[in-house]
């Protein structure tokens, strides 16, 4: 689970007490029950406490003060989906004169409702909601339960406004695009925040408050990295939802938002794409962090068939294309056959995936280099592509970027990607390439006509 959150302490008197608004977006990576995406409370005082974010999986809801506990625990189906930005409001006002509309919570633009909550406990009027006290500590990225233990959010947050003393609709932080029918995010909304108020994680991870006042917060706590994987810009991750099965079959453990992966002990370390191609041109990065003395494999590439997890291993190369490390040689596995192809690599080498599923060439490259002399912008020529690759079929209509590995004790047999966020785990590219699509920052040279895998590239 992630431990990274950050923290501030009210320093002055609320602006109103009976009214307040958050509204962030959200990026799940685990899919652990108790999850906290902010919470405020009185560090001497227990009775004093509001938490928001996952409880059993379910969003959540929830306010101390005192001795009595007011609450929304949502009983409809758990947010499963991890790559996904959820648009979230929590909207506290206890000046409404129907009792259920004193806690609100939205999603995507959507009153979850009153009917939508399988408990909830509803504030009196004009009950003082204590989220704006002077001298409550503030943080985001978890809450603390009575008692002190801590529940952390195991994603990305971005866009996190605090309105002390308003009562906001999402309409003022988001809208239904024309086109699509989506929901999307306004990045400058039109809104008051009082005197507590605050606007953090609006550029990447600037902690700076860039709102009218100057209510800054510091990292308290893990590593706050920038991610170029926003709610205007899907990227994609490796899917924790994705688990090989078959021969020594494991489940992987994803951190570091789902792009870095490390295998179980006497298993596969292994894991796929979130978002699929079916036409276009593609770059990724994956590096070889740690193994074990004892490996035996590992492979990456494409895999035409991500329904099936019991396909994504070493031993099925009829459905996927890979470049691996085997024996010691850089060698190809298409097809189901094998044979050398370019360099062997290792530990710290960052291998290139150039996939032009427009003509069904495949690419690898080894710390930039572009193996087989490779010329991924030939087109239909493929100077230097994997021969015998078919990606897509009838059947299968497209592409996952793919990685599976092996050993007798794989318990540090780590990979970490690269989908254009510029980092490998939580440390940046060292000198980013440079690509002529301007989505995604990577590590070499994006081969020209080619673009990271998000939701931009593939609508472009």
């Amino acid at each position: 689970m992630a431990s990274t959150y950050l923290t501030r302490t009210n320093g002055s008197a609320p602006t109103n007490t009976t009214k307040a608004t958050v509204s962030c977006w959200v990026k799940k990576s685990g899919l652990d029950n108790h999850q906290g995406i902010f919470g405020v409370r009185n560090t001497g005082n227990n009775n004093i406490n509001v938490q928001c974010g996952f409880f059993n999986g379910k969003w959540y809801m929830w306010y101390k003060d005192g001795s009595t506990d007011y609450y929304l625990q949502d009983s409809a189906v758990t947010p499963r989906d991890v790559n996904a930005w959820y648009h979230v409001v929590f909207r506290f006002d206890t000046t409404q004169g129907t009792a259920g509309d004193r806690l609100r919570v939205y999603v995507n633009g959507e009153d979850l409702g009153n009917s939508s909550f399988s408990t909830k406990s509803n504030p009196t009027s004009n009950d003082d909601i204590i989220i704006g006290t002077n001298g409550l500590e503030w943080s985001i990225g978890r809450y603390t339960f009575t008692g002190g233990s801590q529940n952390y959010f195991d994603g990305s947050i971005s866009h996190f406004h605090y309105c002390d003393g308003y009562s906001y609709a999402p309409t003022e932080f988001g809208e239904t695009d024309s086109t699509t029918g989506e929901w999307k995010i306004k990045t400058s909304p039109s809104v008051s925040y009082g005197n507590n108020g605050f606007f953090v994680l609006k550029d990447g991870n600037s902690v700076t408050d860039a709102s009218p006042n100057t209510n800054n917060f510091t990292v308290a706590g893990g590593t706050l990295t920038k991610t170029e994987d926003c709610p205007s810009n899907v990227f994609a991750t490796l899917n924790p939802l994705f688990s090989c099965a078959g021969q020594n079959a494991g489940v992987s453990t994803f951190t570091n938002g789902n792009n870095t992966a490390q295998g179980a002990n006497n298993s596969y370390v292994n894991g796929c794409s979130s978002l699929m191609m079916s036409s276009g041109k593609w770059y990724a990065e994956m590096k070889y962090v740690a193994t074990s003395a004892d490996v035996t494999r590992i492979l990456v590439g494409i895999t035409n068939d991500a329904a099936d997890a019991s396909r994504i291993n070493q031993d099925n190369g009829s459905y996927n294309t890979s470049y691996n490390n085997y024996d010691g040689a850089g060698n190809k596995n298409v097809q189901g056959s094998a044979s050398t192809y370019g360099s062997n690599w290792g530990v710290g080498d960052i291998i290139g995936i150039a996939f032009d599923a427009d003509n069904e060439k495949l690419y690898f490259s080894v710390n930039g280099t572009w193996q087989n002399s490779g010329v991924p912008t030939s087109g239909s020529t493929g100077t230097g592509a994997i021969t015998g690759f078919t990606a897509i079929s009838s059947t299968n209509h497209g592409g996952y970027f793919f990685f599976s590995g092996s050993n007798s004790n794989a318990q540090n047999n780590t990979v970490s990607w690269n989908f254009g966020n510029g980092y490998f785990g939580t440390s940046a590219v060292s000198s980013a390439g440079t690509n002529a699509s301007n989505i995604g920052i990577f590590e070499y040279d994006v081969p020209s006509g080619y673009t990271a895998l998000s939701t931009k590239g593939l609508n472009e």
